[in-house]
């Protein structure tokens, strides 16, 4: 089929979203709606996304969301060709809850179901926004993952490194609940980051007097802990000075970590033969300007091209996993129809686990 319009659902954490992705092959792809619901008023008193109320919230919004997105890209249901739903990895709640809609959506019009990595759907986010081809480099950096992936293909996916502990994100949510800084964590502390002094704190780089491109970023936290610890010792409190001079130091070891280890993990990639070497980044810590401007520093000494596509399609969306299904609908991964929730999915199976496995398979 040469015109493809599938339906994309995402609610692996605390973004509810549904959206219509419409791709004429050899041309390039449309994003014909993308409805996103935050959550973020429902958790804010708690410091942290609860799972109980993100299931809810899914369970409330997902069919709402979707008669939005249908709207917004001005089709009915049995217009599309297809939907692709998130099946994991995520809050269990929350993904069964798209899942479930998903299931009865493809049994009441008649189309094709496909289950998607919400991982895959940020690796795959830089073919839909740019049209890059195979391999290149991928690192996701959000609130829940941390992982420098080689994407071959639709479905090929060599792990280098990742996080063995705290994922960057959920570091920066960490670092605001120790500052008494509001939620979500990252662009709060990145704000106070902005008028600190990074270098009066002597915070660790963890993991870089170690080969390889695994990453740690509890130490880091901890350290920052301590810091906090000794000036109200000290001082029987912080001033607001303090407090951006420790988001500043913070902010610039993850930074530095980070740079260092795409270094490392870029070397890898070379290997791999690229004809047009790119690195492309998703998640919402990608959106952090100080970040950001160091990778982009490390692409310019390394000849290789930087992509991070807009921040509505880095952070949690469903058009990715829209356009997720229609990769793996050209590829000839059709229809499943035994589909279900999966907490846990790595991208890449074959890859030890980062931080073990249990009863329900590998967590990362």
């Amino acid at each position: 089929m040469a015109t493809l319009t599938f339906l994309g659902i995402e609610s692996s954490c605390d973004d509810t979203a549904a959206a219509v992705v419409r791709h004429d092959d050899g041309t390039e792809p449309a994003i014909l709606s993308s409805v996103v619901e935050g959550q973020t008023a429902l958790h804010a008193a708690f410091g942290g996304v609860v799972p109980e109320i993100a299931a809810r919230a899914h369970a409330e919004r997902l069919d709402g969301c979707v008669e939005q997105a249908l709207l917004q890209a001005g089709i009915r249901l049995c217009d599309i060709d297809g939907i692709a739903v998130t099946s994991g990895p995520g809050l269990i709640g929350g993904v069964l809850s798209g899942v479930m809609l998903a299931k009865g959506l493809a049994a009441g019009c008649g189309k094709p179901l496909l289950g998607i990595n919400h991982l895959a759907g940020h690796a795959l986010t830089p073919r839909l926004t740019d049209g890059l081809s195979f391999p290149y480099l991928m690192l996701l950096v959000s609130g829940g993952h941390c992982q420098f992936l080689v994407v071959q293909g639709v479905d090929r996916f060599d792990r280098l490194g990742g996080t063995i502990d705290d994922a960057p994100g959920e570091a920066f949510d960490k670092t605001a609940k120790l500052l008494a800084l509001p939620q979500p964590g990252g662009p709060a502390v990145e704000a106070e980051a902005a008028k600190g002094d990074p270098a009066r704190f002597a915070f660790p780089r963890p993991l870089l007097d170690r080969p390889g491109c695994d990453l740690s970023f509890s130490g880091l936290k901890t350290a920052l802990l301590r810091a906090r610890d000794a000036l109200i010792a000290e001082k029987g409190g912080i001033t607001v000075q303090d407090r951006r001079d420790l988001c500043a130091g913070f902010q610039a070891a993850v930074a530095d970590v980070l740079a260092e280890k795409t270094r490392r993990a870029l070397a890898l990639y070379a290997q791999y033969g690229p004809a047009h070497p790119a690195l492309a980044v998703a998640g919402g810590v990608a959106a952090n300007a100080a970040i950001r401007a160091k990778l982009e520093t490390v692409c310019a000494t390394t000849g290789t091209r930087f992509i991070a596509p807009p921040l509505r399609l880095c952070t949690d969306n469903a058009a990715m996993i829209a356009w997720a299904g229609i990769e793996r609908h050209r590829a000839g991964m059709g229809d499943v129809t035994d589909l279900v929730a999966r907490p846990r999915w790595p991208l890449d199976s074959s890859a030890p686990p980062l931080i073990g496995s249990g009863k329900k398979g590998a967590k990362a």
